[in-house]
C-alpha cells in the first residue's frame, strides 16, 4: 500500500518525507489556505519535496474552466495530480486530461457507481471518502471493499486511494482489503509507529544496557 500525506504543511511533508514511507501528498484549497500562502507556490514546493504524485485541485465546477485550470496545474511539475470531483463536468475533464497522459485524482467519491464512472473516464486514482460516510451513519469501509471488488472485476488501473481517513484502524482495514493508497493526516500517519507494548519493551532494553555501562559509539 502507498502512503500519501494530507496536509499542505512543507514542514510537516518534509519531515514525514525523511522517513521514506511517503509515496505522495494530496492538497485541496482548504489545507492550502490554512497556510495563507500562494495556491500555486505552495503546490510547487510540495512537488519539490517529494518525488511521487501530488494532487492539486481544480476549485471550478464547470467543465471548460475546469479543464484550464487542470492544464494550467499540470504544467507545475511532472508528479501533479489534477483533482477533479465527481461531477459531469469533473468526469469529462478527467476523460479529456487523462487522454493527454496528465495524472487525475476524482475526489469526493461516495458510492460505488461513482467510482465505476471514474474508472471508465481514466482516472488514475478515485479517492472515496470513509469519514465522512462514517460520519452519517454508513461504514465507509463497506465503500472500499465494494470498490476494489469492481475493479478487479473489470481490470482497472484506476488506483483506490482511501480519503478522509481518520484513526489507523481505517488503514488497516483498506490495506486487507487491497486497496492500493491511503491518504493520511500527519496525526494519522505518526500513529501507525505507536503501541505501548513497544513503548515497553524498549524502555526495558534501554534500563538493562545503561545498567552495563558500556557504549556503542
Amino acid at each position: 500500500m502507498k502512503f500519501f500525506i494530507d496536509t499542505a504543511d512543507i514542514e510537516e511533508i518534509r519531515d514525514l518525507a525523511s522517513t521514506g514511507l511517503v509515496d505522495g501528498v494530496t492538497t485541496n484549497p482548504s489545507l492550502v489556505a490554512k497556510s495563507g500562502r500562494n495556491f500555486l507556490e505552495v503546490v510547487e514546493e510540495i512537488c519539490g519535496v517529494v518525488n511521487g504524485p501530488v494532487s492539486a485541485e481544480c476549485v471550478a465546477t464547470d467543465f471548460d474552466t475546469m479543464l484550464k485550470e487542470g492544464r494550467k496545474l499540470s504544467k507545475i511539475a511532472d508528479n501533479i495530480a489534477v483533482k477533479v470531483p465527481l461531477t459531469e463536468a469533473g468526469l469529462k475533464t478527467c476523460k479529456a486530461l487523462s487522454d493527454d497522459g496528465i495524472m487525475v485524482n476524482v475526489t469526493l467519491c461516495f458510492s460505488p457507481a461513482q467510482a465505476l464512472l471514474a474508472a471508465k473516464a481514466g482516472a488514475t486514482f478515485i479517492s472515496p471518502f470513509v469519514g465522512r460516510l462514517d460520519d452519517i451513519g454508513q461504514d465507509g469501509m463497506e465503500l472500499i471493499a465494494d470498490v476494489v471488488t469492481i475493479y478487479e472485476n473489470y481490470g482497472f488501473a484506476t488506483e483506490v486511494l482511501v480519503a478522509s481517513i481518520r484513526h489507523p484502524v481505517h488503514v488497516v482495514q483498506a490495506a486487507k482489503m487491497g486497496a492500493g493508497v491511503a491518504t493520511l493526516p500527519p496525526k494519522v500517519l505518526r500513529q501507525l509507529f505507536a503501541h505501548p507494548l513497544t513503548d515497553k519493551g524498549l524502555a526495558a532494553f534501554l534500563k538493562d544496557w545503561e545498567a552495563t555501562g558500556q557504549s556503542i559509539l
